[in-house]
């Protein structure tokens, strides 16, 4: 699990699943790692934060380029992605999880990158998504699958007043992972680019859910509009 620099909580015991979360745009891995304690109260997952492994303009760890919002740049995208699967791969064999029994999520760049994980074309399927201010991404020689996203849980919680990455950015997720069948739990908050509180105490009973259901297994062959 050397691939990128990450902190870890542990479970209280042999843990139920695992929870990642990636941190936003110039921030690091200990950003979000407060959000394990308060969606996982009961401490039955195991959680791990990774930093991105780009250092770029105005400081902090990246995972992609801001070129323009909506479409990361390609090669840096790639790269991390690249990254970030092969530690995701490291992770579930080295804690003998499966990845069905792991939920991604993420705040802005991380959103993007805890979508861009679950739902790309040839992914392992987790167990759930959660996606705060962030967007689906448009990256040139990379595809979301829609089967990825049939029947799984996918929470989006979005800052109305965001004006780095605007609410429609929320809503259209929204839309299109609705389209595609996925379980979609979305909140908009009277907040700018930020985390609502309040969103997360919502997500810590979803999330008891999430990793309480049947494993998620993707329909085959399960078609769909594309996210």
């Amino acid at each position: 699990m050397e691939q990128l620099i990450h902190r870890v909580r542990r479970s209280q015991s042999e843990p139920e699943g695992a929870l990642v979360l990636f941190h936003g745009r110039g921030a690091d891995e200990s950003d979000l790692f407060v959000l394990l304690d308060l969606l996982d109260p009961d401490q039955r997952l195991l959680g791990l934060c990774p930093r991105g492994p780009l250092m770029l303009p105005p400081g902090g760890a990246h995972w992609y380029r801001v070129q323009r919002v909506g479409f990361p740049d390609p090669t840096t995208f790639h790269s991390s992605f690249d990254l970030a699967a092969l530690w995701l791969e490291a992770v579930s064999e080295r804690i003998a999880l499966p990845t069905d029994r792991i939920v991604l999520g993420g705040f802005s760049q991380g959103a993007v990158m805890a979508c861009s994980l679950g739902l790309g074309r040839g992914r392992p399927r987790p167990a759930g998504l959660i996606m705060l201010s962030g967007f689906l991404p448009r990256v040139e020689h990379f595809d979301l699958d829609p089967a990825a996203a049939r029947g799984l849980p996918i929470a989006i919680g979005h800052g109305v007043h965001d004006s780095v990455i605007g609410v429609e950015f929320g809503r259209d997720a929204r839309r299109r992972l609705e389209a595609a069948g996925a379980k979609v739990l979305y909140q908009e908050s009277p907040m700018p680019h930020s985390i609502d509180p309040a969103f997360v105490d919502t997500l810590a009973p979803w999330l008891r859910r999430v990793l309480a259901s049947p494993r998620n297994v993707s329909p085959e062959g399960a078609g769909g509009p594309t996210p």
